[in-house]
């Protein structure tokens, strides 16, 4: 007699042959509708895990969970990392916990299911300031630090909330590099020449073209150099699309005029080449070309999302793109675009740890003993007799230390702001100037600077003397909007009034 499969045999042994196994495959579950998970930035989220995976019709409902959450978080250790997010799984006595904390990247990522082992999953990690004022501070430092996508499986989801332009960017920059490593390759073409080249077609120039009397006109076919007019016109047709996207998002801002230019500027190179749709037929084999590049295999990649219509993965209903973006870089980048403009106004010199301009090299003997390798400040900003030491860090500090008193912080932050303190003073070493002034600085939303500047209260200043060097220390915020010059003028003048305490304030722009 043939053995009956685990999950049809009845369990005829007890004196309850209706009563379910305990061991029941998991199989049977199915998970719940909210397959993903989306927070902020430096932020966390409790989820119950008993609904995140639909165990609440099972014999044994935490048991069951707690297992499919320990299976969850190993499966899914790499991709939760790219977004430096952590999940662990905790009890509170009633119910299994997932307990998910996010840092500084933004994102959205696939997430491996438990049940059939396929990104079936999602996280979205939004960021905390809002897309309308990111946009604009994006185009005003130069494109520095932007979105990118991830070479991983679609999501089930795309993003709606993400605006459409971050996408566009993203694509007619794959352009743009595609279009300057385009590689040139023999075709050939038929035409008729003054000269014989190549094959000459002598029957059609006997029967057509000497009757008429076209003795100069020999038609031909022959190999010849030149780009790849399909590839181009694939081109054309992507920028074409992503200009009228673009045509329809004027109002968010002087930045989308700025990647209508670019897209208009990429138009103007493949203008002699008609548009043209390409085929799945017609990229995979541009795929299979010999020395294939990342280039070429990122602008192909653009050229699918457009074709596809896919969008920036998130919580809308459509597939869209793995992507992320570090925040902790964008805001770097951004203090060093406001930093600029304080430089213009005080006639100092900018270095940026960017570029590896502030760099300092350490020497451990013996060499291969030594952890950390160099200091590199994010920026130095050299004056006449003194140097400003800036570190930017994206954190919510500044929020959290205006609320209640110091002794009232939790101790994990009170730690992480005393670091803070301690890197900020040892990159002081680093200047030779009698004034050093450590600036650590940190992120706040419009209405917080304008509140604090209104009430003077943009700047916490500490002093300390070691020796013939006096080292300020300066906590202060900048806000997430692109106003550089608003934001410039205030710590230029604070600058101008630790510097030259002389200085006239009649002469300020």
């Amino acid at each position: 007699m043939a053995r009956q499969p685990l999950t049809a045999r009845s369990s005829s042994r007890g004196r309850h042959p209706h009563r379910q196994s305990r061991r029941a495959p998991l199989a049977g579950l199915k998970p719940s509708k909210d397959i993903c998970l989306e927070l902020e930035d430096h932020s966390s989220l409790e989820k119950s895990a008993v609904q995140f995976f639909g165990t609440k019709g099972a014999v044994d409902p935490q048991s069951q969970a707690a297992r499919l959450a320990d299976q969850f978080i190993s499966q899914n250790r790499p991709l939760l990392e790219l977004l430096e997010v952590s999940v662990r799984r905790d009890y509170d006595g009633t119910d299994v916990r997932l307990l998910i904390e996010s840092n500084s990247a933004v994102g959205a990522v696939p997430l491996v299911s438990p049940f059939t082992a396929k990104p079936d999953y999602g996280l979205v990690v939004q960021p905390r300031f809002p897309w309308p004022g990111i946009g604009p501070m994006l185009a005003e430092m130069g494109w520095l630090v932007s979105p990118t996508p991830l070479r991983l499986p679609l999501l089930k989801r795309s993003e709606r909330r993400v605006p459409p332009w971050v996408l566009s960017f993203m694509v007619l920059a794959r352009l743009r590099s595609l279009l300057d490593r385009l590689e040139r390759r023999f075709e050939f073409t038929a035409q008729e020449r003054l000269a014989p080249k190549g094959t000459v077609f002598w029957q059609q120039y006997a029967t057509r073209n000497l009757p008429r009397g076209q003795f100069l006109a020999v038609p031909c076919a022959f190999p010849d150099l030149r780009d790849d007019r399909h590839l181009k016109g694939a081109i054309r047709f992507t920028i074409e699309r992503q200009l009228q996207s673009l045509e329809t998002q004027r109002e968010q801002g002087a930045f989308v005029h700025r990647l209508i230019a670019l897209a208009e500027s990429l138009l103007f190179k493949v203008r002699a080449v008609p548009a043209r749709r390409p085929s799945p037929r017609d990229i995979d084999v541009w795929l299979r070309r010999p020395l294939r590049s990342d280039v070429l295999f990122e602008g192909l990649q653009a050229i699918d999302w457009t074709i596809e219509e896919r969008g920036l993965a998130g919580l809308s209903d459509l597939e869209g793109i793995p992507w992320t973006m570090p925040m902790e870089l964008f805001f770097e980048a951004w203090v060093e675009t406001v930093l600029r403009g304080v430089a213009m106004r005080t006639g100092g010199r900018l270095r940026a740890g960017r570029k590896r301009e502030t760099m300092s090299p350490l020497a451990w003997e013996p060499p291969y003993s030594g952890s950390q390798r160099s200091l590199v400040p994010d920026l130095m900003l050299e004056l006449d007799g003194c140097t400003l030491v800036i570190d930017a860090k994206y954190k919510r500090h500044w929020e959290e230390l205006q609320q209640g008193r110091w002794a009232a912080k939790e101790d994990t932050l009170r730690e992480e702001h005393r670091q803070d303190l301690l890197q900020i003073l040892a990159y002081a070493n680093l200047a030779e100037a009698a004034l050093v002034v450590c600036c650590l600085v940190y992120p706040c939303s419009a209405s917080t600077w304008e509140s604090l500047r209104e009430r003077r209260r943009l700047f916490h200043k500490a002093e300390m003397s070691v020796r013939s060097r006096r080292i300020l220390i300066w906590l202060t915020a900048v806000p997430m909007c692109a106003a550089v010059d608003q934001i410039a003028g205030p710590l230029a003048d604070e600058i101008r009034d630790t510097v030259f305490p002389n200085y006239n304030s009649a002469m300020r722009p």
